[in-house]
């Protein structure tokens, strides 16, 4: 198969999975088979792809031209090949996740909640090719009105409340900043497209620069730096599955992927280095770690404190970004994927928790290791990947980024990765402990049962296994953001 024809399909192979999803609304099985196989199929084209690229000459798809010299385009490159190929491997295992959880909770509405993910999905892919900011910008808001259905999914007014805050932070910011940016950009460069080094010419004054880099990443909403991270703890309210796809596999990710790619293509690692608002953002990244992280500690509920670890990760990268210097942003795009497997593990135990022992509070888990010996066991795996201990994902990640603020002695940069490691440990480990070396609490009885069920179970193995996988084998996602910074 041709590049062209991979291009093609990618986005198309989720669309017409939508489509298969409405048609077998009857028959659950069938549904949900269509769903894994057409992840499948993705995850091979997206493997295809990378394996056979022609880096030095890539393959552009056009799919329009609205205006002259602006186009609606794909064309890959190694940050998005490294984003759709963790995209496209998760979606079958939340999936098969989602067959237990939903199945096992009763949820209402499951083929909306099956159809709305896949086409979540093609809008990843499209953001993943895109070739410009035009490209991405579409794909970007379509993202957003394809997972509201989602956040909303229960229906009920806490749910409708959450999904208004979701649709007004998100659109809001990519409107009133991010198309802002963009309109400016090709004012003043003449172009969207991305650009190894970046498209601006150094004739544009530093001030413009740095307003615009400003505008980028207050306009990407879903990389959800202070003050616009509030939609992402309110969408806790959805099903854990759409956690996991807000968190790992799609929204959360398509924001930080956003501005990294902002940062290389259109500014150039070198033009970020060069400007004085890069440090306040690095400063703004590194508040945003620690305040979350201090928040998170303070949380009872399971997945809201799941959520405010995701707010400080997510900053992770938008500071690798600004640190304008190559191990920053290969420890950002490095941070994309290891997050992706130690964050959807940690939620995926949580639904495990909660549709099986029905608990929701972080000190309502005394004991309950002993009973969900597989659940808590890869929750232990992906709180360490977290803190960013060796030998799982999170560490490789965080080694670059330390790396890059001690070469730009970005001390704050350091102070807060080090602040906030610490404080991933006091909220992640005495979970761990308390379920597997405390004694079951009798005002708050799990009850009789075992494990979750197995499609729950075999997920969030899987997951697990992978963080820890990642970390003994990091050879694609390394070439891959090596080559996105030029080496």
């Amino acid at each position: 198969m041709s590049e062209l024809q991979l291009l093609t399909w990618m986005p198309l192979v989720p669309l017409l999975a939508t489509a298969g999803v409405i048609a077998t609304d009857k028959s659950p099985n069938v549904r949900e088979a269509v769903t894994i196989i057409a992840g499948v199929i993705l995850f091979a084209l997206v493997v295809t792809l990378a394996a056979n690229i022609d880096w030095d000459n890539p393959t552009t798809l056009v799919l329009a031209e609205p205006l002259p010299g602006l186009r609606l385009a794909f064309t890959p490159e190694p940050l998005g090949l490294l984003f759709a190929l963790v995209a496209s491997f998760l979606w079958p295992i939340t999936t098969i996740y989602s067959i237990g959880y939903m199945r096992s909770h009763k949820e209402e509405n499951q083929t909306r909640f099956y159809a709305a993910f896949a086409v979540s999905i093609a809008a990843v892919m499209g953001i993943a090719l895109s070739a410009n900011m035009l490209t991405l910008f579409l794909f970007y808001e379509i993202l957003t009105l394809s997972t509201y259905p989602l956040v909303a999914h229960a229906g009920n007014d806490k749910a409708r409340r959450a999904g208004r805050v979701y649709l007004g932070i998100l659109i809001g910011t990519s409107v009133g900043f991010l198309l802002l940016a963009m309109i400016w950009t090709w004012h003043v460069a003449g172009t969207l497209t991305f650009t190894q080094g970046g498209v601006f010419s150094d004739e544009v004054s530093p001030v413009v620069l740095s307003v615009l880099l400003a505008l980028y990443v207050f306009g990407t909403g879903k990389a959800a730096v202070m003050p616009f991270h509030r939609w992402l703890p309110a969408a806790m309210v959805a099903p854990t599955p759409v956690s996991a796809l807000l968190h790992a596999v799609a929204v959360v990710k398509a924001g930080v992927f956003t501005i990294l790619k902002v940062s290389v293509y259109i500014f150039g690692i070198d033009t970020i280095a060069d400007l004085a608002v890069s440090d306040w953002l690095v400063g703004i990244a590194a508040l945003t770690i620690v305040l979350a992280s201090a928040i998170a500690l303070r949380k009872d509920n399971f997945k809201a404190r799941l959520a405010y670890s995701t707010v400080s990760q997510l900053s992770y990268i938008t500071m690798g970004a600004m640190l304008g210097i190559a191990a920053g942003a290969i420890g950002g795009g490095l941070h994309i994927a290891m997050h992706a497997f130690g964050k959807i593990t940690l939620f995926f135990c949580a639904g495990a928790v909660f549709v099986t022992a029905h608990k929701s509070k972080i000190s309502e888990l005394n004991g309950i290791g002993r009973r969900m010996p597989w659940t808590m066991g890869a929750f232990a795996i992906g709180a360490v990947s977290m803190i960013g201990v060796p030998p799982f994902a999170g560490f490789i990640s965080k080694w670059y980024l330390v790396g890059g603020a001690l070469q730009t002695e970005q001390w704050i940069a350091v102070g807060a990765i080090v602040i906030s490691t610490l404080l991933n440990a006091a909220y992640f480990m005495p979970i761990v402990y308390a379920a597997f070396f405390k004694e079951e609490d009798p005002q708050h009885s799990h009850g009789e049962h075992g494990e979750a069920p197995l499609p729950i179970v075999l997920a969030l193995t899987v997951t697990a296994l992978a963080t820890g996988l990642i970390f003994f084998f990091p050879g694609v996602p390394l070439t891959l953001v090596d080559q996105m910074v030029g080496g």
